[in-house]
């Protein structure tokens, strides 16, 4: 059994900040595959479903993120699970807007909900850090953390969803380079072999006008000045 944990703030307020993209995370992949309704339990929303054979629950702290680890450590006893069991999805300031990187223990990096996680856990546990990008100083963090996601970014957010939902069977397995791999079809997907960038495509067409012969006619021509 795996215990995937999204952090963030309870209640409609919050709901979309930058802060809380490890519920939506959550949100995406109980959605798209079929899980059980949420409830509440162990301070927590809860949900259960299965993902590639595995049987995996949803975690949604409802303690404030400084108190995530609280709900965590609930969870984690009842279902006598280890660190090695839970990965945890949350915003990270120092990754783009967009990306995503796995990381295996580790410290907090001054996350809250991290340090709390830490607190009643210890660190042995898997994050998915889904980056939210910097405001540029350390004085506009909490700000810029607890306010929503502009409409400019729903592109990338729905891309970055989608790609972890893609991918959520092979986190589950324990396959983290797999997982990835579906996050960056969905983020960056390759180009088709067969599109070309604008510049080459113009670059040929020049190269065409130069070399092909010219059949107008000398009026085609002069009519052609005069257009």
């Amino acid at each position: 059994m795996k215990l995937f944990v999204g952090l963030g703030n309870p209640g409609p307020k919050y709901e979309r900040n930058r802060h809380n993209i490890g519920f939506m995370a959550l949100d995406r992949i109980a959605g798209d595959h079929g899980f059980s309704p949420w409830k509440s339990k162990f301070q927590a929303l809860i949900c259960e479903g299965n993902l590639g054979g595995e049987k995996v629950l949803l975690l949604k702290p409802q303690t404030f993120m400084n108190l995530s680890g609280q709900s965590v450590g609930e969870a984690m006893r009842f279902y006598k699970l280890t660190p090695a069991d839970v990965v945890v999805l949350h915003d990270e300031l120092d990754l783009a807007p967009g990306k995503a990187r796995m990381k295996q223990g580790g410290g907090h990096a001054g996350h809250n909900g991290l340090r709390s996680i830490h607190s009643h856990i210890g660190a042995d546990y898997a994050r998915v850090r889904l980056g939210i990008g910097h405001p540029g100083h350390k004085d506009a963090v909490a700000g810029y953390v607890l306010r929503d996601f502009p409409r400019a970014d729903e592109g990338w957010l729905d891309d970055l969803m989608r790609g972890i939902s893609d991918g959520a069977a092979e986190l589950a397995k324990g396959d983290g380079g797999k997982f990835m791999n579906a996050v960056a079809l969905r983020v960056a997907p390759p180009r088709s072999s067969n599109s070309k960038p604008k510049a080459e495509a113009k670059a040929d067409k020049v190269a065409m006008d130069e070399v092909a012969p010219d059949t107008r006619s000398p009026l085609e021509k002069l009519m052609d000045k005069f257009k």
